[in-house]
């Protein structure tokens, strides 16, 4: 072989060797630091979707190249063997949320040699050299660190302002949070409450099914209490999905919100029908009216049931097209979407006004009881429905308002409601059943004596006219 043909040969030994090196797929390293950037290798984020960098408006920019920096400050630390993983990261139940930092934010990412990445807040007139500004200060940051697989970083472009705009952006997984059992914060709050919302919840159903189930105290006293009630437990049930935080991602708390003072709202228009009514019976010369309390029960629903239903889409209405971004903005709750304060102002502004109209209801009640000198057996009834309205709705008041002091950024006023919420619902059972002579006796009649309630048209106060249980 001459030496022309073994130059040949080594020639295209040569290629061949060149092609396997750039054509073939290399095996990268397992053990590498992994980078997990949010879009393709050439890509980057203009107005958060991930553009060529070719394209117009993102190729002054450059594509993002990770830049390593060490646990304590240092710049621009060498990292031989690191790899891309390109995509989202995979957060599970978690929630995703974006982080920007540019010169003027609050916010600083930093990629550590690891592969973490280190969230730091910082404050916005702070020098953007930050672990400069800890060390001087001698101040300890406030950051969270992110495990690789956590987060994903890239260069963001923000064109849709005054001026251009380029910043570091990253998604991140929200992180879990840590669980102390040993708490009391914690303890009243996440354990407590929910036991004490249980217990009430079961309290109101037995409040609730008496007076369903005993013929003779289902008038129309009877059926308003059995709302309310029922209106209680739903009360109580909204408020409890609204404790457990950690189901942010599959529960929404503008709905549990919405249902939560929905609830409650009726309620109180309720308490306010059963108010008028006694009342309305009271300033009668003729208790013997001839309307059914079938009837009035229906009237009653109308007034109860509409009102609460427009005051909440008129409360809904505010929230999404009145309230201000800046009060969306903090009434977040487990970053998520809860009712606004104009919402809700809308929704306690009526029951304010209940309360005042029940006042006046129960004052001039008041005066008309003790200017009779003779009344019957009816009058013995609509004296007994009168307390029991007086102290449900002085309970259902003081709960309501220390409901209304828990917003106050006091742990004792939040720590009182709970303890008044817990008491609501035993104080309601002790006013409607067992303060009431003959609820307890019909109870005691049918449970204990296995006697069936009297079905007849003439209730307990003509069955029992001699027994004097009112």
């Amino acid at each position: 072989m001459n030496s022309g043909t073994r130059i040949f040969s080594l020639f295209l030994t040569l290629l061949f060797s060149l092609a396997l090196a750039n054509g073939l797929p290399q095996k990268s390293n397992p053990n590498a630091i992994r980078v997990n950037k949010c879009c393709e290798k050439f890509e980057l984020l203009v107005d958060a979707v991930c553009t060529n960098v070719n394209d117009s408006a993102a190729e002054s920019s450059g594509a993002w190249a990770p830049i390593f920096t060490g646990y304590n400050g240092e710049e621009n630390v060498q990292v031989s063997d690191w790899r891309y993983v390109i995509g989202l990261p995979d957060c599970g139940p978690l929630q995703m949320w974006p982080i920007y930092h540019y010169i003027t934010s609050a916010d600083k990412l930093v990629l550590l040699p690891d592969g973490k990445m280190r969230h730091f807040i910082k404050n916005t007139n702070d020098a953007d050299d930050f672990h400069k500004h800890i060390s001087d200060t001698d101040l300890k940051p406030l950051y969270y660190d992110y495990e690789p697989g956590q987060y994903c970083m890239d260069k963001a472009v923000l064109t849709k302002g005054a001026q251009t705009k380029q910043a570091q952006f990253a998604i991140v997984c929200s992180p879990e949070k840590v669980t102390h059992w040993t708490d009391t914060d914690f303890l009243l709050r996440k354990i407590i409450n929910p036991i004490f919302h249980g217990v009430s919840m079961i309290i109101l159903l037995m409040i609730a099914i008496i007076y369903f189930v005993l013929p003779s105290l289902r008038d129309l006293v009877g059926n308003i209490v059995t709302t309310i009630t029922v209106c209680l437990i739903v009360n109580q049930a909204a408020d409890l999905v609204r404790i457990f935080t950690e189901f942010s991602s599959h529960v929404s708390f503008l709905v549990a919100d919405t249902i939560h003072y929905l609830s409650l709202m009726a309620a109180f228009f309720w308490l306010n029908s059963m108010g008028y009514y006694i009342w309305k019976t009271f300033r009668s010369r003729n208790v013997f009216l001839r309307v059914t309390d079938g009837r009035k029960y229906c009237w009653y629903s109308g007034y109860a049931w509409g009102a609460t239903i427009f005051m909440t889409g008129l409360a809904t209405f505010a929230h999404v097209f009145l309230d201000t971004a800046q009060s969306k903005k903090h009434s977040l709750v487990e970053d998520q979407e809860s009712m606004g304060w104009l919402g809700i102002a809308m929704f306690f502004t009526p029951i304010a006004v209940l309360i005042s109209i029940n006042i006046f209801f129960y004052v001039t009640t008041q005066k008309i009881i003790n200017r009779m000198n003779t009344y019957g057996r009816i009058h013995h009834k609509l004296k007994a429905s009168f307390v029991m309205f007086s102290l449900m709705f002085a309970v259902m008041s003081m709960a309501w308002l220390f409901l209304v002091l828990s917003w106050v950024r006091y742990d004792v006023f939040l720590y009182t409601h709970i303890v008044m919420n817990a008491l609501q619902a035993p104080l309601l059972l002790y006013i409607c059943v067992l303060r009431q002579k003959h609820v307890t006796f019909l109870l005691k009649k049918s449970c204990c004596y296995n006697e069936p309630p009297s079905a007849t048209d003439w209730g307990d106060e003509m069955t029992y006219m001699n027994g004097g249980d009112y």
